[in-house]
């Protein structure tokens, strides 16, 4: 080898090392474009969520309450996501507040599949079926919301009071226990109290709610609902004279509230003073003549005015509304006697008693099967009359007004036995109250002795 190849072979050592390197450092990129299959590539950069986008625009949509934008991200959300409990509670909530409730309650339903221990669609939709009047599927929801973990104890306190007001009517107790749990994890409202003196009242514990109403009055001496709560009681404790200050002081601070102003003429007409009750009714009516409470309350003030001629049509218009209102179907039936039509009387009236469960009580039953008999007995139904007087004993005591009625339908019928009978009881609680009905059994008797 000479020289001049020896220095040739030393130049190119340096460029083969240098390939060498090249392809050293080249290697590992090689083998990481050629990962075996199944292999995961810790060092590659996290791919970004395709809904994260949407989530963030939605609830920006849902905290300015935009809810038409909101619906369109959430439907496509609940798409890409059909288990996401929260996205679907989301899409219920959006459809409520956009009064879609089928499709809201159908995204509740789906949330609470999703996810069986997430307390707020469950609080959502017990809500949603009360307010569709679905009380039953309303209370097992809220039941089930009670039980579940939140860390928004506010919330939990909502679900047992919407539970209080399903429990209120069909089972105060337990109304009673709902509104406790709630008030140990918020602090009571207005709205706490009157439903505290409420459940005192359906318990007939009356001073109970007499000092409920009273003690928020004096914290909350404006407020209309309690100041109407607290008349209504001292009225049905025949203490009228007292409502009757509380309530004209109250609609100083809000005139032509109507719900005290209905209550102020309740009061007029417990002490006697049924045209300043209609007065104020009338005005009441003619501003709001669709309301069915001031219509009723206006046919009842007519009734007790002796005005029937008035009240009929107001009745007429109520039962076109709600034709199968027993109460309404009574009240009618009493005013149509008011006015001698007893045909039309009659038939009012047994369909008004056709239900006797329909009606809030025994006493507004009874008074409906007696008016029904006395219908009957001018109509010369003497039967009808007997099966109505049967209904009313099952409910009240007896009466003169039944026991007469009684009395003549079997002389009609000719029991003797049971028509003499009823005559010599009539007499014995009639007293002078009623003289002519007592002339008339006192002459029936004689004659029914001489048919023995």
């Amino acid at each position: 080898m000479n020289i001049l190849t020896a220095q040739k072979q030393e130049e190119a050592k340096p460029k083969y090392l240098r390939l060498l390197l090249c392809l050293f450092l080249l290697a590992p990129l090689a083998a990481k474009a050629q990962l075996p299959p199944g292999t995961i590539d810790t060092t590659a950069a996290p791919q970004p969520d395709p809904s994260a986008a949407l989530r963030t625009q939605a609830t920006d949509a849902l905290d300015k309450q935009d809810y038409p934008t909101a619906l369109k991200l959430l439907s496509t959300l609940a798409e890409q996501n059909p288990k996401d409990a929260r996205t679907l509670y989301d899409l219920g909530f959006t459809e409520d507040a956009l009064d879609h409730e089928p499709e809201a309650t159908a995204a509740y339903q789906k949330s609470i599949a999703a996810d069986a221990t997430y307390f707020e669609p469950h609080l959502a939709l017990g809500l949603l079926l009360a307010r569709t009047g679905k009380l039953s599927e309303a209370h097992a929801e809220l039941a089930a919301a009670v039980t579940l973990t939140t860390p928004d104890g506010t919330l939990k306190a909502r679900a047992y009071r919407a539970l209080a007001r399903l429990d209120q009517t069909t089972d105060p107790a337990a109304a009673s226990d709902d509104l406790l749990e709630a008030l140990k994890l918020s602090p009571e409202s207005v709205e706490d109290a009157l439903l505290a003196g409420e459940l005192a009242e359906a318990a007939h514990d009356l001073p109970a709610a007499e000092g409920t109403y009273r003690r928020i009055l004096a914290t909350h001496a404006d407020d209309p609902a309690v100041t109407a709560a607290l008349a209504h009681l001292l009225l049905s404790l025949k203490r009228a004279p007292e409502a009757e200050p509380i309530l004209t002081s109250a609609l100083v601070r809000h005139p032509g509230d109507p719900t005290l102003t209905s209550q102020l003429a309740a009061t007029d007409a417990a002490e006697g003073k049924t045209a300043e009750a209609i007065a104020l009714i009338e005005e009441l009516h003619t501003a709001s003549p669709t309301n069915p409470n001031l219509t009723r309350l206006l046919a009842h003030l007519y009734s007790d005015n002796k005005q029937p001629e008035k009240a009929a049509p107001l009745y007429a218009d109520l039962l076109s509304l709600s034709p199968q209102d027993a109460s309404l179907l009574a009240d009618q039936g009493a005013t149509l006697l008011q006015l001698h039509n007893y045909v039309e009387a009659q038939n009012v009236l047994t369909r008004a008693i056709s239900n006797p469960t329909a009606f809030a009580n025994p006493v507004d039953l009874g008074s409906a099967a007696e008016n029904l008999a006395f219908a009957a007995s001018h109509n010369n139904h003497p039967d009808i009359v007997l099966q109505a007087v049967a209904v009313r004993a099952k409910v009240l005591p007896d009466s003169a007004a039944s026991l007469f009625l009684a009395a003549t339908a079997n002389d009609s019928l000719h029991h003797v036995k049971q028509a003499s009978e009823l005559y010599k009881q009539f007499l014995a609680i009639a007293a002078g109250k009623y003289p002519d009905q007592e002339w008339e059994a006192s002459h029936r008797l004689i004659a029914l002795q001489h048919m023995r």
